[in-house]
Parts: C-alpha cells; structure tokens; sequence
C-alpha cells in the first residue's frame, strides 16, 4: 500500500530538533520488507549513514524519521528495492550498496532505468536478471543481434551474463546447440609440465565456464546437457573446420586469442547462430611478439553496425565491492607508468 506520511508542526525557535518529520512505508509482509535490505540490520545502518535518517522496521512497516532531503531519498530507496524486487531482483549486500550509493549521489534514475521494461531470463527453477543498467544494456545487445564483443574487467557479469542467454536460447527453441570455446593459453605455465592427459590439463582454463554453467541452471541439469552434447565446452582449437548452424557460440577470454584463431572463430558463423565474444583487454596472457586477435577485432569491427561492442568498467563490477577499487588503483599504476614511459621513451611495464 501507498506510504502514509505525517509531518511534525513547526515547533518554537530552539526545540525544532525535538521532534522530526517522519513518514511509515507498509508493505505486503515483514519478510518482504526484510528482503529489501538482505535481511542484515547493518544494512539498515548504513543507510543512516549515508542519507542521515533514522530507519526503524517493525513487523512489515518501515519508520523513517528525518529532515526533508533525507525522507525524499530514504523512501527513493526503499521504492527502488521494492520495484526491483517485484521484478524477481534479489538485492545480495553488493547490489544494496550500490543502489545506495546512487541514490546518496542524487543518481538513482540510473536503477529506475534498470527497473523500468524488466528483462527477466527464466531459467528452469532460476530467473537471471541484470543487476545494473550496464548488464541490462549487454544483454539486450546480445537478444537483438548475432554478434556480439563484450569487453571489460572481471566481476562485470560478462560470461555468465552470455552464457544466461545462450540456454535461454536453448530453451526457447531458437537454436539447437550451445558451444563454449577458450583458448589455452597458459598464465605463467606451461602445458606440458602440468599432470595428466590433455583433458585433464584443459580442465582448469575451462573451468570458469563449468561454473557459470551450474550457476545459471544447477549442477544436475547442466550436466545432462553436457553429457547429451547438445552444450559442449571446448578449447577454441577445437571449433577449427566447423560451420556452427542454429548454434549459440560462445568465446571467452578473447583477448587470448591470436589474430588468425579470432578470424576463425568468426567466420564459424552459420545460419541461425549467435555469438558473443568476451574478453578483457587489460589482461593479455599472449607471448610478447603475438597480437591479441580481440586488439585487432576492435580495431577492425567496431564501429560496423551489425556487430557491437559493449564496454564494462569497474563502475559496473558485481562482486565484492573491493574488485572496483582494486581495478580502479590497478588502472591508476597502468596510466601512471604509461606517462612515465612516454616521458622516457621506454617500454611499458605489463599490468596483468
């Protein structure tokens, strides 16, 4: 139900601290409400914080008490949480923090953005929904076209976001197969010295898709997708020779990739495919005397119209809060050396 606001009368000169305004915001259960803030009170606190209200939850009525600005803000947010909700977003502490942080920023339109025209992926028993307007933005790129690049540091939701979209695919019938391709390319070691037989050795690069995997639809229906081939996980070599026809093709850590297995990833396109490059340009694992096929990609495709390019940046990171400010010092020690070799001539120190 609506918010029932009241507002204390102004009070003689010296006692207007004794008695704020405050309004009541009931919504359908006390669970409901707890949902908003992750049910942890820290939470709660650290709205306080950050806007200067007084928050008290009772049973499903939340209290807030404060001068004008703060109530505007405070009820923005918790409006937002609720929107978000209805809508199957389930705030974790990082997506609490950075809804608050908008809106203390006066930036909350960016999640009513979010919010507004919801694009909600079913999943068998899960729902993935983007948790920032940037994911929002990648993924409508990826629904609407057949090539897509997504570019960007660790933790923007690059993979998982591509691989939600191809099983939705899947589901819906729109393609037959999904193929999950990385290039091994080792960093810091060598194949030939790690245990085991090629399989074994290939595992832990293509791990992290393994992963995404099972988040995206559980451990026991992506295995029978795996073991019925209809979803192969693979090193790109593996895709050499092959038209991939009403396929979902997905690359990941392209930056990896030379030149001419970028070329031929590319040109596997085939007739009611899809695919999705996604790499992170900061973190080449190449020899030094090899160029990054996904370099040369952006360098060549973007700016075509059919193809797009979406870029993530630190701003966009959903893991722990810390991931951003770490991308963000690592960034600020990348541009540093950078002046400092333009200045002396010399070559630049790698970041990663």
């Amino acid at each position: 139900m609506p918010p029932v606001k009241n507002f204390a009368p102004a009070l003689p000169l010296g006692l207007d601290n004794w008695l704020m305004s405050f309004t009541e915001i009931e919504f359908e259960s006390e669970r409901f409400l707890h949902s908003l803030y992750g049910e942890n009170p820290e939470n709660l606190r650290l709205v306080e914080k950050a806007l200067g209200a007084t928050l008290v939850a009772r049973g499903g009525v939340l209290r807030i008490e404060g001068d004008e600005e703060p109530l505007a803000r405070s009820e923005e947010l918790f409006e937002l949480l609720r929107v978000g909700r209805e809508q199957g977003f389930s705030p974790r502490n990082g997506d609490f923090n950075r809804i608050l942080s908008k809106v203390a920023e006066g930036k909350g339109e960016e999640f009513r953005e979010l919010f507004d025209e919801p694009l909600v992926l079913k999943l068998h028993k899960t729902s993935v929904v983007p948790r920032n307007l940037g994911q929002k933005k990648y993924l409508r790129k990826i629904m609407e076209n057949d090539v897509v690049f997504g570019l960007g540091p660790a933790g923007t939701g690059k993979t998982f976001l591509a691989m939600a979209a191809a099983l939705d695919s899947l589901l819906r019938g729109e393609v037959e197969k999904i193929i999950l391709a990385r290039p091994a390319v080792e960093a810091g070691e060598a194949l030939g010295f790690l245990p085991g037989d090629l399989e074994e050795k290939l595992l832990p690069y293509l791990r992290p898709l393994y992963d995404a995997m099972d988040e995206s639809l559980g451990g026991v229906e992506a295995r029978k997708l795996l073991e019925s081939g209809v979803v192969e996980i693979a090193p790109l070599a593996y895709i050499r020779g092959r038209t991939l026809s009403k396929c979902f093709a997905l690359l990941d850590e392209a930056q990896n990739t030379t030149s001419s297995q970028m070329m031929m990833f590319l040109t596997r396109l085939g007739e009611g495919s899809k695919m999705v490059v996604t790499g992170d340009l900061t973190q080449i694992d190449l020899p030094r005397r090899w160029d990054s096929g996904l370099v040369q990609a952006v360098k060549i495709l973007e700016g075509l119209d059919k193809i797009p390019f979406h870029r993530f940046d630190e701003r966009d990171v959903v893991r722990h809060p810390l991931v951003s400010d770490i991308i963000r010092a690592y960034d600020a020690y990348g541009e540093k050396n950078r002046r400092n070799v333009e200045a002396k001539g010399e070559r630049p120190q790698e970041n990663g």
